[in-house]
Parts: C-alpha cells; sequence; structure tokens
C-alpha cells in the first residue's frame, strides 16, 4: 500500500488544527506532519496533542520553508506520495482521493490543484482578481499554463518532491514550484478541487499588497538571477 503524507504549515493556528487534523484523519489520511513555523500562540501545543508529528521552527521563516521542512522530512519517512494541505480550513480531506487518482490514471508526478476547474462561488472578488493577475504573471514568467497557479493543494509523488528544490522561503514558493516543474520536464495534471472562504480564512490570507509585493519578487528574481 502506497504511504501517503499530509504536510501542513501552520503559523499562529491554535484555532483550527484541531479541526483540520480530525477532518484528515475522518477521511482515513493519518501520517501527517505539521510544521510550526514560530507561532506566537500555542499551535505547537495543541498540534502535539493530535497523535501527528510535529516539526517546529523557532522563528518565523515562511510558508515556503515550512513546506520544505515538512517535505524533507515525509521523504526520509518513505513517502510514496506528499500532499501539501493548508492549516486554516480553506482545504477539504475528500478532495485528496481525487488528486492521488489522477496521479496514476494520467501517468504523472504531481497533481495541482485548480479552484477554477470547478464553480466556486465563494471566492472574494479581489482574490479572484488577484489569482487571475497571478495565473497571467506565471504564464509569461514561466510558459506554464495553468488555470490556478497560486493554489497550495498539491500533490507530489516521491519522485517529483526529490526532483523540485524550494529555496523560496515565503508565500512566492507556489510560483517557484511550477518554475521547477516546468524547468525540470516534471509531468503534471490539474485536478478541481474546492476552496472554502470563511471569516477565519479570510483573516489570515495573503492580503492584496503581499500578494503584489510577491509578484514582484517573482519578476526580480526570473530576470536578476
Amino acid at each position: 500500500m502506497k504511504k501517503v503524507y499530509i504536510v501542513i504549515a501552520a503559523y499562529n493556528e491554535e484555532k483550527s488544527i484541531p479541526r483540520v487534523i480530525a477532518g484528515l484523519k475522518k477521511h482515513g489520511y493519518n501520517n501527517i506532519i505539521v510544521v510550526d513555523d514560530g507561532s506566537k500562540d500555542k499551535t505547537f501545543e495543541v498540534a502535539s496533542k493530535e497523535n501527528v508529528f510535529v516539526l517546529r521552527h523557532f522563528i518565523n521563516r515562511g510558508q515556503g520553508a515550512s513546506l520544505k521542512t515538512g517535505i524533507d522530512y515525509a521523504l526520509l519517512r518513505g513517502a510514496d506520495f506528499i500532499v501539501t494541505f493548508d492549516a486554516d480550513g480553506q482545504h477539504h480531506p475528500e478532495d485528496i482521493k481525487a488528486l492521488l487518482e489522477s496521479i496514476e490514471k494520467n501517468n504523472v508526478e504531481v497533481a495541482l490543484g485548480s479552484r477554477f476547474l470547478k464553480e466556486n462561488l465563494s471566492i472574494p472578488f479581489i482574490r479572484k482578481l488577484v489569482l487571475k493577475i497571478g495565473i497571467i504573471v506565471t504564464r509569461v514568467l514561466y510558459g506554464v499554463k495553468l488555470s490556478d497557479s497560486h493554489n497550495g493543494f498539491r500533490v507530489f509523488s516521491r519522485k517529483a518532491a526529490k526532483m523540485i528544490n524550494i529555496t523560496s522561503d515565503r508565500m512566492e514558493h507556489a510560483s517557484q514550484i511550477v518554475e521547477e516543474i516546468h524547468k525540470k520536464k516534471i509531468p503534471f495534471v490539474e485536478v478541481p478541487v474546492t476552496i472554502t472562504y470563511s471569516d477565519y480564512s479570510k483573516q489570515k490570507g495573503q492580503s492584496t499588497l503581499n500578494s503584489v509585493k510577491i509578484g514582484l519578487r517573482m519578476i526580480f528574481r526570473k530576470f536578476m538571477r
């Protein structure tokens, strides 16, 4: 049986992390790695009570760094597939099965979740606009045509996870992963997923200004290296 590991980057998520973990376990996913990214609340203590693997950054390094820490640990534990999953409750555990099945069905190494391949009326207008701009920027910079380039709900085969090198510590890691997939010719497929925008997740999400800053850093990194 294939070993599936869930990697959750968490920063100040003491309120949501027990519910997220419970939802994953309810759907049969018990190999869960939570990376506490220097939280100021009790995320580490709360997650440690949930019978999952909990890793800790003692300073806030960013989501990219947290995912790299979690993915590396999953590989050390012999993971066949690694799922990156949000800590704020936006992602639905029931979508993981379709992501995993799409990898074998399409003979690819990566499944990228897309909120735009299924009807999702809950996406706030400004957020949707920023995401659409991000799709265009990703296409221009990396030549990759995606319907959702900044969705963190993704599944990587062991082979792909070992090939992809995440060096961007913060939120631009999502675009860097797409760049790595393109550059290293890793076969992938997009899969429809549902993203739930609750008041809590919207409060925790990136601001429009931060999204613009990330876009500018992507452009700078692409043309100045």
